[in-house]
């Protein structure tokens, strides 16, 4: 079977790019197993503001060296604007957002440095379009990017009831780390200290990951196994269908294909043809 081509490739700056945005994500998302103290916290903010613009760094840099052509920049967007419209549908009640089967869906057909960048700019819109802009919109650009990123970069070439196997699995591991991350940004204010499930601040790291690790699967059988649930049963009925249309969409579109333009130079055999003496006969 011949192997699946992506839309595009992060090139060699866009990858040194894209480790410089996960050093300073992984750095966002972590800071309570090493911060001194609570006044640490306030720094945990500057880690993603300093990442959100190496994040759009990668769309100008894709652009400007034409990895990126407009018809990958016309499907990103409308994608990205698809995926914002259906988070709303479920009120992110009991952590029901149905916009994560598609992202998954997307970045398996068009490749997982698009799918990372699907990821983030769905998730942006989706802030304009509710209103939701706070401090927690960094944590979830990233790791809606993250999950972009990995849905698009296993077994490309599985297909059949494998591929949807494989979908359902990430679907599974999406939902559950998606609420993995939240937790990790909520724990630290959601409960006040002294309590057994307290973040403490300067405390052992061993100590700190148990008393999440604790809070995590308590607040998980509320939001994240709901929405494990609800993205399972849209990959497996609307799976398939989607799957078809986007590959579709992809083979049709040619974005692999440069688009050449060749003028034609006219001649008059190519305008006055000659009528084919059968035809005539044929309506007689």
């Amino acid at each position: 079977m011949p192997k699946t081509s992506d839309i595009y490739r992060f090139s060699r700056r866009s990858q040194l790019t894209l480790l410089s945005v996960s050093i300073f994500t992984l750095a966002g998302f972590t800071w309570p197993f090493f911060a001194p103290d609570q006044s640490a916290a306030r720094f945990a903010q500057y880690f993603f503001w300093i990442a959100i613009p190496f994040t759009f760094l990668l769309l100008i840099a894709q652009l400007s060296d034409k990895s990126l052509d407009a018809k990958s920049v016309a499907l990103l967007g409308m994608l990205a604007a698809l995926i914002a419209a259906l988070r709303p549908l479920g009120a992110g009640a009991v952590g029901l957002e149905p916009m994560w089967f598609l992202l998954i869906l997307a970045a398996r057909v068009f490749g997982s440095a698009f799918g990372f960048l699907l990821g983030v700019l769905a998730m942006l819109a989706s802030a304009l379009l509710t209103g939701g802009m706070g401090p927690w919109l960094s944590y979830q650009l990233f790791a809606a990017g993250v999950i972009g990123l990995l849905a698009g970069a296993f077994f490309k070439n599985l297909r059949g009831k494998g591929e949807l196997a494989l979908l359902v699995a990430i679907a599974i591991f999406s939902s559950l780390s998606y609420g993995l991350l939240m937790d990790l940004q909520f724990w630290p204010w959601a409960i006040g200290a002294n309590t057994q499930l307290s973040f403490i601040p300067g405390a052992e790291v061993s100590e700190n990951l148990h008393r999440f690790i604790t809070f995590h699967f308590l607040s998980a059988m509320a939001w994240d196994i709901p929405r494990a649930i609800l993205t399972v049963v849209l990959t497996l009925s609307a799976g398939p269908a989607i799957l078809t249309a986007l590959r579709r969409t992809k083979k049709r579109a040619a974005f692999l294909t440069p688009i050449e333009f060749i003028e034609r130079a006219k001649s008059p055999e190519a305008i006055y043809l000659p009528l084919p003496m059968n035809l005539g006969l044929a309506h007689q």
